[in-house]
């Protein structure tokens, strides 16, 4: 073999192993980092639902004349303060703002903050959710078609949101009249607490952080997760898509097959997705390989 041929070869497989390299750093699921790294256009206008700091969301209208079909947007972060907000989701709302969505991106009381926990952060996803009615007029937002989209630990509220019309009257968190909601999509949601304490990884804190969501501290263990859990108000009556990514470390696939399966066996129209090629928050990501079908979905929920 001369040298030339050496050359040749070596020169093509060091372009081989870029290429691979190359292809594997495409490939790799984003952080949140990455993703708030990214310029993010402004919402149409925020709105309070309630005095606390945390207590407002972000809507986002559409353009054109008519009355909008609406998601109600929430965001993850194991439910703590100390990890980012509503930002994250502003990226999905603009996405779904130029297919024609309302959007409506909530923030809410979280642990770490006054009122955070159980019973104040299920009670400002309730008077999120609810303060559409205030708006619906003004803002041309058709409440007969109103879908919750939720990540991660919004996924979990989310799924609560709709199920919410099943809550005992024993319950702190009951009320007579709540706004319907029409299906869920679910995205790398928790939506059962019991099992995600139980059997999830550290990465959201551990069981401390459920006992803390759930005011374990303050109340009986046989009744925390009877109001706080979607897999303990089943069935929830509205269709669900429980989508995860087969690389997600911090809720893995796992969790949303077996969420899938109680709600189909308790009579839910429940769809699972997991999709073989993203992580936690390429799900939230408007250039991932699955956001299109997560909008798909949406769409097919809002007809």
């Amino acid at each position: 073999m001369n040298a030339t041929h050496i050359l040749t070869v070596s020169g093509g497989a060091s372009l081989v192993a870029f290429a691979c390299a190359l292809a594997a750093a495409i490939a790799a699921p984003i952080s949140y980092p990455d993703l708030l790294a990214r310029p993010s256009a402004a919402a149409t206008e925020r709105v309070r639902y309630g005095d606390a700091s945390s207590q407002f969301a972000d809507l986002w209208l559409p353009t054109g004349s008519g009355s909008h079909p609406v998601l109600v947007l929430i965001h993850g972060g194991c439910w703590r303060s100390d990890l980012p907000g509503l930002e994250l989701m502003a990226y999905a709302a603009e996405e779904l703002r130029r297919h024609g969505v309302a959007v409506w991106n909530v923030e809410y009381r979280r642990l770490g903050e006054p009122g955070g926990g159980y019973p104040g952060s299920f009670e400002d996803i309730a008077n999120a959710v609810d303060w559409l009615s205030k708006l619906a007029n003004a803002k041309r937002l058709n409440l007969r078609n109103v879908v919750a989209m939720g990540h991660s630990a919004g996924g979990h509220l989310a799924l609560w949101a709709a199920a919410r019309r099943r809550l005992p009257k024993s319950s702190p968190l009951y009320r007579d009249h709540s706004l319907p909601i029409k299906a869920v999509v679910s995205l790398a949601g928790i939506g059962d607490l019991s099992t995600y304490r139980a059997l999830g990884p550290p990465a959201c804190g551990g069981p401390r952080v459920i006992d803390l969501l759930d005011g374990a501290a303050s109340r009986g263990p046989w009744d925390v997760f009877k109001d706080t859990s979607p897999a303990e108000m089943l069935p929830i009556g509205v269709p669900q898509a429980i989508i995860s990514g087969a690389l997600d470390p911090i809720v893995p696939a796992a969790f949303g097959r077996a969420y899938a399966a109680k709600a189909t066996a308790a009579g839910d129209r429940a769809q699972e997705i997991t999709f073989s090629d993203v992580g936690h928050f390429d799900l939230i990501d408007p250039k991932s390989s699955s956001f299109e079908e997560i909008r798909s979905i949406i769409a097919r929920f809002q007809k």
